[in-house]
This record gives C-alpha cells, structure tokens and sequence, in this order.
C-alpha cells in the first residue's frame, strides 16, 4: 500500500501535507515560549529581565544558526526521510523536557539542544519538497508548506492561555508527546525521492554504494556560485525584522495596546499567520504562472512581497492604537509570506539539485544569526529605554538595501538549475 502511494502522481501533494504538520510543530514548540513568559516569570526569576528573556530566544537561533550549514550538507547525502523524523523527535522530547525545568540554566540548555535537532529540519524538508515538485508547482508547494510554520505560530500564540488554563508546565508537556508521537507515524508515510543520491542506500547488489565527492564539495560549488552571494544578502537582511517579530511582537502589542500578554499574544501572533497564510498562496500561485512567462518572475514576485514588508515595519513602529496595528501586522504578513513562497524556489534556478539544502543550510545559518542578533539587541535596547516601535521603524529602513539588490543583480537562466 505504501508503495503504491509513494510511487502515485499525487504523492508529491502527500509530501508536502505530512511535512506540513512537521512545520506547524516546528514553529509551534519554538513560538509559544515568547508568550508565555509571564507565566514563567513566577517561577524562573531571571526571566522578568528583558534582556534574559531576549539571551534565552537568542540561544537557540545561535546553536540553529552555527549547525544549519552542516544540516544542509548531511541533508544532501543521507537520506532526508531519516533527519526530518529524528528531528522531530528530539525537539519535541526536548519541548517536553522544558515543562520539568526548574531554573534559568536548565532552561537554556534545553532550548540550546532545540536549536541542534530543529536545525535539521528546514533545509532537509525545503530540499525534500523541491525535488518532488519541479516546475509549474514548485513555488505553490513551498508555500503550502510554509504555512504550516505560519499555522504553528498562531498556536503558539495561545501559550500564555494554555499556560493560565493548563499552567506553562503542562503546555509543554503535551506539545511534547504530540511530536513524539507524529514523527512514529511520519516513518510510516514519509518517503525519500527516488533520484536523491544518498551515500549509505543499497546498491542493486545489495552493497552500500559509497559516493566518491567530499562532503565539502557541495560547500565548495555553491560558495563559488557568484549569485548565491546576492540571494543570501537578500535572504538575511529581511530575516531581521522576521525574527523580530517573530520574537518581540507580542510584548510590542503589550507595550503599545496596553492590554494583557494573553491577548497580546494572541492578537499579534494571529495577525501575522493568517496574512502570512494568504500572502505564501498568493506569492506561490503568481510566481508559478509568472515564470512561465518570464524567466525573473519569482525574483519580481519576491520583491513584490518585500517591499510590502517596508511600509508595515514603519506602520508598526509608529502606531499606538488597534487599528493601525492590525494593518500593519496584516501587511507584513502578506508580503513576508511573498517572500518566503519563493526563497527556495528562486534558489533552485542558481543552485544544482545536488546541493540546495547545503545552499540552504548557509541561508538558514546567516539569516537565523541575524534573527539572534536582532532579539538580543531588542531586548537590549527595551532595557536601555529604547521602545520596540523605534526598533521596528528603523528595520523597514534596512530591508530596502536587500530589495533594490535583488532587483539589480538576480538575472536567472533557468528555471530549475541541474
């Protein structure tokens, strides 16, 4: 039955569904951390100090960041099935472990140790999808699949309700056993594609075929690769206000609405995921038709996206009452959705099948880095008496450098780059 469905045309569709829900806990069990911080403050003290709670976000974007190039380099040799299930596993046993905590020390570790297996996940799973859809539905798949994380991130925005109704321990816990036990059914329906090159599969003999390359090959082609330099500026410089409010926004909806953490968890979280969810649909359905009629259509359907995102970080910078809040929340999450629906996508049209998650990887690595630099220096600043609206405002600024250089130099040949 299994290999009747893998080997279906719609198994494609299947992938992205199962990995979906991977995504949605991935984002899930990482998000409701930053909206339960007031429930946490009672018993672990460190935590009512901006800038420790700002450090304990950063630990894990520091560890994600330093492992996601190694994760893109394993992904492109071993098989991709295996390092999405095990990742899945140890962090959600890890969420699990986050509800016995009972100090600040023990609390960095784990979410250190989250870092390590979440890692493994995006570039694996992105490089996944991308050889399963190939052409007409390459950027609607992505984007599909990213809004599971956008999914997750709204669940996680009820944290601080669960942490009131359930207490913060017990929240943990059952996000915990909910992945435990997803990734033992993931082994089940979960499949790698058939003309992945994967060092330790079997040979027709039934020998292990052994491949030849370096490990450090892939690293080699794509650091060589002179358009890969201009995707990644254009993929990290965005990733700071990405984490940003991925991590401060509700405690920004606190600060500017005055209302209550539970709510402003809430509000902010939703806000961002559904527009998110609309704009990943949108941005994958106009890049798919735009590129068959040229070539830089999903260059100019990201950009649409982005410079969407610049008008929403002032807004949120400057605004102080519920409405223009909202608006602001909702336009950034449409044109950070745009822009996410098609990073991979534009990536395969520059970078071989062969070594996209090792391309990736070093995306994920510098734009995560940014994401752990931005949330310690927000924190930071909040402390220094610098509020969350100037810092928003002054992002909108920066991500203009990263649009104007997409525009200027990304000139793909190709669609999908063998």
């Amino acid at each position: 039955m299994f290999e009747k469905m893998k080997l279906s045309k719609g198994y494609p569709w299947v992938v992205v569904g199962l990995l979906w829900v991977v995504a949605l806990l991935n984002y899930m069990d990482r998000q409701m951390l930053s909206t339960m911080q007031e429930a946490m403050k009672a018993d672990i003290v460190e935590l009512r100090r901006a800038e420790a709670f700002g450090a304990l976000m950063a630990v894990f974007l520091w560890v994600y960041a330093v492992l996601s190039p190694f994760a893109g380099m394993v992904a492109d040799r071993l098989s991709r099935k295996w390092l999405i299930v095990g990742s899945l596993i140890v962090w959600s046993a890890v969420t699990l472990m986050m509800g016995y905590a009972q100090d600040f020390k023990t609390l960095y570790a784990l979410r250190a140790i989250m870092g390590v297996s979440e890692a493994l996940y995006i570039p694996s799973a992105l490089s996944l999808i991308a050889d399963w859809h190939e052409g007409k539905s390459r950027s609607l798949a992505v984007g599909v699949h990213m809004t599971g994380l956008y999914v997750g991130q709204a669940i996680g925005g009820f944290g601080a309700i669960l942490a009131t109704a359930l207490s913060w321990r017990m929240t943990f816990h059952w996000f915990g056993i909910i992945g435990v036990v997803y990734g033992l059914i993931l082994i089940l329906f979960l499949h790698e594609n058939p003309r992945h090159d994967v060092a330790s599969a079997p040979n027709l003999s039934g020998e292990a075929s052994v491949k030849k390359e370096s490990i450090f090959k892939g690293l080699g082609v794509v650091l060589g690769t002179w358009a890969f330099w201009v995707i990644l500026v254009y993929f990290a410089v965005p990733s700071l206000p990405g984490w940003a409010t991925k991590n401060w926004l509700p405690t920004l909806f606190r600060d500017n609405l005055g209302i209550s953490p539970e709510r402003a968890g809430i509000i902010s979280t939703l806000t961002i995921a559904a527009a998110s969810f609309v704009g990943v649909i949108l941005g994958g359905r106009l890049s798919d038709n735009w590129v068959k009629k040229n070539i830089r259509g999903r260059v100019y359907t990201g950009a649409i996206g982005l410079g969407l995102t610049i008008p929403a970080l002032i807004l949120l910078g400057l605004g102080h009452s519920i409405v223009p809040l909202i608006a602001a929340g909702l336009l950034f999450g449409v044109g950070y959705g745009m822009f996410d629906a098609n990073n991979m996508p534009i990536l395969c049209q520059f970078i071989s099948s062969k070594y996209r998650a090792t391309a990736y990887g070093i995306m994920n690595m510098t734009g995560v880095a940014m994401g752990a630099l931005v949330t310690t220096l927000l924190g930071r600043w909040k402390d220094q008496g610098v509020s969350l609206g100037v810092s928003f405002a002054v992002l909108g600024l920066i991500v203009i450098a990263a649009l104007v250089l997409q525009l200027v130099f990304l000139k793909p040949k190709t669609d999908n780059m063998e």
